[in-house]
């Protein structure tokens, strides 16, 4: 039972100390497409069309894949076809299942043929290698998770074993590397997913460095939601005549209603979020902050007044950040809170609500945020706190 009456009173939920300049509060209100305006997609195509075996078609149809969306539809053909790929989509249209199936396809045709995933945080690996599983049901293809804050020796063993497909992030793939437990030669398709962030200042070197030990005979294929000039410009060192395949509409779903919540001068943020959480409709909502310490103090004001709430963040172990993303997945809390770890790449069924108690740095990061609302077809609804 939520306790409603502890109003807990601290200014120091404005976190403004290092925040970044604030983005033109315009960006965060959007209108939803209204419902009478939705159409079902026009596609006549079936994942049956697509020339793949019958066991992973077999697969998908179990995962309740009906029809292939616009990403899927447009970049499975290709891919399977051996050709490079930069393919850009909005969030939770099924970019991950785009370049899954016709991979997996290739392996069931060329059992030596190897894959390496790059993605830039933890829960995206995870949630890949999750979605692999599924895919590969029965078919005898196996993977390995290589990612920081789990047990190294264990992903050695399952290297030893030279598994088909490799998903990682990339400061644990370099640890393995130089432990000479992943030779990279050895794989023949790259998947760099959420490139842009990849190729920021933060990636670029570790990529470049992973991209250097891969056979330049290769298949590449990379994926985002956004991609700048400047990030294609890096990409096209890495690829080979890429076929280019965007579907984006905008830069936010047409699904997700944004909108931004007024902070007046005296008021406080943690009590305009008390009454926003406690309103009808917020059911299962994700809460972006700007800091690890800010989230954690947050999330413990919530729990004090009897909210169900986890966190995920840079501080958290593996262990605990899995438990949190579980936790919120299978409606043990409803409210889970987060630094950008989580922006990327999640998905999450179900939410609700996206709300930004600290706005993002760039508008990039805000239209992934958001992303994690309003996906497959369903509506949302995306809060930017402005003050």
């Amino acid at each position: 039972m939520r306790n409603h009456n502890n109003r807990f009173q601290n200014n120091n939920f404005r976190q403004k100390r290092g925040a970044p300049k604030p983005l033109d509060e315009r960006l965060f209100i959007n209108r939803a497409k209204p419902p009478e305006q939705e159409v079902e997609p026009q596609t006549s195509i079936t994942f049956n069309d697509f020339a793949i075996s019958d066991k992973l078609k077999r697969n998908i149809a179990d995962h309740n894949y009906q029809r292939p969306t616009p990403i899927q539809e447009k970049a499975i053909p290709v891919l399977l076809e051996g050709k490079d790929v930069i393919g850009i989509a909005n969030t939770g249209t099924g970019k991950t299942a785009a370049f899954l199936i016709p991979l997996v396809h290739k392996i069931t045709m060329d059992r030596n043929q190897r894959v390496l995933i790059v993605t830039p945080t933890r829960e995206l690996a995870m949630q890949i290698a999750d979605e692999l599983h599924v895919f590969t049901r029965g078919m005898d293809i196996d993977g390995a998770l290589c990612i920081g804050g789990a047990n190294l020796q264990r992903q050695e063993k399952k290297l030893h074993h030279k598994p088909h497909f490799v998903i990682g992030t990339p400061g644990r793939l370099k640890d393995l590397i130089k432990r000479r437990t992943l030779d990279l030669m050895l794989f023949q398709n790259i998947v760099l997913d959420e490139v842009d962030r990849m190729v920021d200042i933060g990636f670029i070197r570790d990529i470049q460095y992973i991209v250097s030990l891969l056979p330049k005979k290769r298949q590449s294929l990379f994926f985002s939601a956004t991609i700048t000039d400047k990030e294609r410009s890096i990409l096209d060192t890495f690829v080979s005549d890429p076929v280019s395949i965007s579907v984006k509409k905008q830069a936010t779903s047409e699904n997700i209603e944004q909108n931004i919540v007024k902070v007046r001068h005296g008021e406080q943020k943690i009590e305009k979020l008390h009454d926003l959480l406690i309103s009808d409709g917020f059911d299962k909502v994700l809460i972006f902050g700007r800091t690890k310490w800010g989230i954690e103090k947050l999330t413990k004001a919530l729990i004090q007044r009897g909210f169900k709430a986890a966190a995920i963040h840079g501080n958290k172990s593996q262990g605990q950040r899995q438990r949190a993303l579980e936790q919120f997945k299978q409606n043990q809390v409803s409210i889970l809170l987060a630094t950008d770890v989580a922006s990327r790449g999640i998905d999450i069924e179900n939410v609700t609500h996206v709300i930004n108690f600290d706005q993002p740095a760039t508008y990039e990061d805000y239209v992934h945020r958001i992303g994690r609302t309003g996906r497959a077809d369903k509506r949302g609804m995306a809060l930017t706190f402005v003050e």
